[in-house]
């Protein structure tokens, strides 16, 4: 494998034992007294670098991998200042967001990521036409990255608002929706499904389905927005195309299980076991999370979800860590991108249960809170949740640097 994507992807590994370091003290934050940081200014520094630092971050390195497959690892050296300005923004706005929240220094870093996004891809755009096959996966890659684009309207209009001290509700939480919108069901969700399909479009019998529901996915982002801001008044007209989107992209997803099902075979040859039982728990998620949604169309149960902080942010984890962490972890495995050995497979063990038992757990503290009912202990039980989630993505470090790492 190549020593580029290795050395990448350990910094991509070490993003994330940050990400998860942060997580840890935001949780003893809430269940102690820790009065050297403020609370909101730390959140923001672990979403941002959660975003950018680690999903962003390894998103670009695994779709210019892509490309090294079809350039050499030249490819990687083109790409390199690009990946590094990627992680001189995440790593700027980790430590302003931390100290100042919303100012100058930690809207310029996010600035400086929005900028790198954009250059990433006019540069990948280009390079994927310069490839004569054309696939159905460059079709997946192209919409992430005009998604990617498109999140970033969001950020302006909530950057916007911070600096010049507008404070109308509906339209911050409009903005931090949007730019959330087209990130996590935008550009990772485009992004990563079109790295797997670059690993099945080899079979004929797969063409037509994926291309099917690559339209459905597509077609319906746009007006899947209005599915978060279904607290605002929304026309009947806007209601019905969102019911449409609901059943669109449950249909989409469909279809991509039944390719996965019927080319179980070739999978099961193809990715090695690790990967496909990750992936698998990424697809069960991910089942959920269009389960959720489709939910909460129906008003009395938009009003609740929507006003209450616990099942927002357990949403979130759950499309952040449960869908998209360990589908790109599941990713890396599946094709050894990284030595796999028993130090990365015990960590992967304990990172996931610590992802399930979080997410139980917030789903057990947003149930208490549609009745304001307390749950003794629940922030307790939060942060031994955050420490399993560090302590196997600390395993999962250390394990790339085991010096006889070899491969089962």
């Amino acid at each position: 494998m190549s020593l580029f994507l290795r050395r990448w992807l350990s910094i991509s590994f070490l993003n994330l034992l940050i990400v998860a370091s942060l997580g840890v003290i935001l949780r003893y934050k809430i269940a102690f007294f820790f009065p050297y940081l403020q609370q909101k200014f730390l959140l923001d520094s672990h979403s941002h670098f959660a975003f950018t630092g680690w999903i962003t971050q390894t998103l670009m390195v695994l779709l210019v991998h892509y490309l090294s497959l079809k350039y050499g690892d030249q490819v990687f050296k083109k790409y390199r200042w690009l990946l590094c300005g990627n992680l001189v923004a995440a790593y700027g706005m980790l430590i302003s967001f931390a100290i100042e929240g919303y100012a100058i220094i930690s809207i310029s870093f996010s600035t400086l990521s929005i900028l790198v996004s954009y250059f990433f891809a006019l540069c990948y755009w280009r390079d994927l036409d310069k490839i004569n096959e054309k696939k159905i996966s460059h079709f997946w890659f192209k919409a992430s990255l005009l998604f990617s684009i498109i999140s970033s309207i969001g950020a302006f209009c909530l950057a916007y608002m911070m600096v010049n001290k507008i404070s109308h509700q509906n339209w911050y939480l409009s903005a931090i929706y949007f730019f959330l919108h087209f990130q996590y069901n935008g550009w990772f969700f485009f992004a990563g499904t079109g790295l797997l399909v670059s690993r099945l479009e080899t079979i004929q019998t797969t063409l037509k389905p994926i291309k099917i529901a690559f339209i459905l996915f597509s077609t319906t982002c746009f007006p899947a927005y209005f599915l978060s801001v279904l607290w605002l008044p929304i026309p009947r007209i806007i209601f019905c195309l969102i019911i449409a989107c609901v059943i669109a992209q449950l249909a989409g997803w469909l279809i991509m299980v039944k390719v996965f099902f019927t080319n179980r075979l070739y999978i099961s040859r193809e990715f090695s076991k690790y990967g496909k039982l990750l992936l698998l728990l990424s697809g069960i998620a991910f089942s959920i999370k269009l389960l959720l949604q489709s939910g909460s169309v129906h008003p009395a149960l938009s009003q609740l979800s929507y006003g209450f902080r616990p099942i927002i942010i357990g949403y979130l984890h759950l499309v952040l860590l449960a869908v998209t962490s360990i589908f790109i972890i599941g990713f890396i495995t599946s094709f050894y991108m990284i030595p796999i050995n028993k130090v990365l497979i015990t960590g992967i063990y304990i990172f996931v249960s610590g992802v399930i038992i979080n997410e139980v757990l917030l789903m057990i503290q947003g149930v208490g809170a549609l009745s304001y009912t307390s749950i003794p202990g629940i922030n307790i039980l939060l942060l031994v949740a955050a420490l399993i989630l560090f302590t196997g993505i600390c395993i999962m470090f250390i394990s790339r640097f085991k010096i006889n790492a070899g491969s089962n």
